[in-house]
């Protein structure tokens, strides 16, 4: 699309193409890692908590949470739970901030994944084969067998989600759904994992999976929608628990880029 000058006068118009705005949460980050760049944190020192953060910013705890995990994967902060979040050395073996922007954050892709998957699962009770329903089992079988966190467990996680999309008969479906898990792959993702992922949610989300798969079952479209959203949004819960970071003192950061 084209923003037009003087058109009345005749001129010319001078083609733009159109500003995307920024994430967010990489404007919180672009913001802190700026502070830092500054000296105004230095190698070492403790930023304000989450809470803080979010509070002078006026933005979501989760957007925070995002932040600083960007930063972390870019090597500037190092996050320590239950003692806080400190300036870091810069490692040699980050991922460098342009290529880091390019990554979607872990809550935006949850987010999707909850308004997508809950809509597959609700037209998935209402036409779910027995084939379907013995593809949904196995792969349920599967995650019970399997120690977590670690590659095998995330394997038959998706493979759930994808025999649920299954269901539908569409292949561009099936490919959406396992394209938007496999970005759990991602830099940020692992790094959440690492701290949050463990044997005790790995079998909470193994439940919520059975919950779905029998409202699939019981070909009940309202239950099958309500227990997919209930599971994703868990999953973002599990994610945004505390650092137990919460005892470190407030400092000064502006709100205004946010």
């Amino acid at each position: 699309m084209a923003i037009h000058r003087g058109s009345l006068q005749g001129e010319t118009s001078v083609p733009l193409e159109a500003v995307e705005a920024r994430r967010l949460y990489r404007q919180i980050a672009d913001q802190l890692r700026g502070l830092i760049e500054r000296g105004e944190y230095t190698v070492g020192s403790r930023l304000p908590t989450e809470r803080d953060l979010a509070e002078q910013l006026k933005v979501s705890r989760p957007t925070v949470r995002e932040a600083l995990i960007a930063l972390e994967v870019e090597g500037l902060v190092r996050i320590r739970v239950g003692s806080g979040i400190y300036v870091s050395e810069p490692a040699a073996h980050a991922l460098p901030s342009h290529l880091a922007g390019m990554i979607e954050g872990p809550f935006e892709l949850l987010r999707a994944r909850e308004f997508i998957g809950a809509a597959i699962a609700e037209q998935a009770a209402r036409v779910a084969t027995a084939d379907d329903i013995a593809r949904i089992d196995a792969s349920l079988e599967a995650m019970a067998t399997v120690q977590h966190p670690g590659e095998a467990s995330m394997i038959h996680d998706r493979a759930f989600h994808v025999a649920v999309a299954g269901c539908l008969d569409n292949a561009v479906l099936v490919r959406v759904v396992g394209e938007l898990f496999d970005q759990r792959l991602n830099p940020y993702f692992a790094k959440l994992a690492h701290y949050f992922e463990n044997p005790e949610s790995w079998g909470a989300a193994l439940a919520e999976h059975q919950a779905i798969r029998d409202a699939i079952v019981a070909h009940d479209p309202d239950a099958a929608r309500a227990a997919m959203r209930e599971h994703l949004a868990r999953s973002q819960a599990r994610f945004a628990q505390s650092f137990g970071t919460e005892a470190a003192p407030m400092s000064r950061v502006s709100a205004g880029n946010g």
